[in-house]
């Protein structure tokens, strides 16, 4: 389903993707790049790799139909999407972090970045992947991880990305959306690591709550136990701090 524009620079696939998505460009345009200048992750980070070391994707989404409250799924169906891909394209077993940051060896592989952007045709989402695969532990910054040690091939990882996203979003999508019938729900919680573990979750606003991660809700949150008692807490955007090890 994929219309594919592979470059090799740009500053934000995210950035051309939405451009292109306003001006529009119909479900299924794609940028690719092995390098970007002002890649964005999750909650404002830069995202940086040095050229030809890892994928920048985006990929261009138009879910009518889908009730949008269920569009909090999308982060985490990207998730298990590159979790999944992964497997396949390297062998390695990374594992997710609520909400979609992809670990592998206990470092982060994978940033996903999901935009909703207003077009004259209706709303779009703009899924943004940055997977690391080349990089030598020299050019990672603290706490990343490449592929490199799994001698991945950055055309498999694409390909293997790219059918996953495909087959994944077409069965959520023919489902409204929802998350139990479309077997995202459980496909998510099987890969998340967060689940079980003690965590702090630090929100927006500067406030902080921990407890056990117990669930995932049906708007995607993560439900957590306060160690303090009382009834569990949604979180639906923030940063969660694993606290004990497995």
């Amino acid at each position: 389903m994929w219309d594919v524009h592979r470059v090799a620079t740009t500053g934000s696939t995210n950035a051309d993707v939405a451009a292109a998505a306003r001006s529009g460009a119909a479900e299924g345009y794609a940028v690719v790049a092995e390098h970007q200048s002002a890649g964005r992750g999750r909650l404002d980070r830069r995202w940086e790799a040095p050229p030809g070391t890892s994928l920048a994707m985006s990929f261009l989404l138009r879910p009518h139909g889908v009730p949008d409250p269920r569009w909090s799924w999308l982060p985490l169906l990207a998730g298990v999407v590159v979790v999944d891909a992964v497997d396949a394209a390297a062998g390695a077993v990374a594992v997710l972090k609520w909400p979609n940051d992809v670990l592998l060896d206990g470092g982060k592989l994978s940033g996903i970045l999901v935009e909703r952007v207003e077009t004259p045709s209706g709303p779009a989402a703009v899924v943004g992947i940055g997977l690391n695969v080349a990089q030598t532990p020299d050019q990672l910054p603290p706490g990343g991880v490449s592929l490199a040690p799994y001698g991945a091939r950055a055309d498999a990882v694409l390909d293997a990305v790219a059918s996953g996203l495909a087959a994944r979003y077409e069965t959520w999508r023919a489902a409204e959306g929802d998350p139990s019938a479309s077997g995202l729900a459980e496909a998510y919680s099987a890969r998340c690591d967060t689940l079980g573990r003690e965590v702090r979750a630090q929100l927006p606003g500067g406030d902080t709550v921990e407890g056990r991660a117990a669930a995932v809700d049906d708007a995607g949150r993560l439900l957590i136990a306060p160690a303090a008692g009382g009834s569990p807490v949604a979180v639906g955007a923030g940063d969660v701090v694993h606290l004990r090890p497995r």
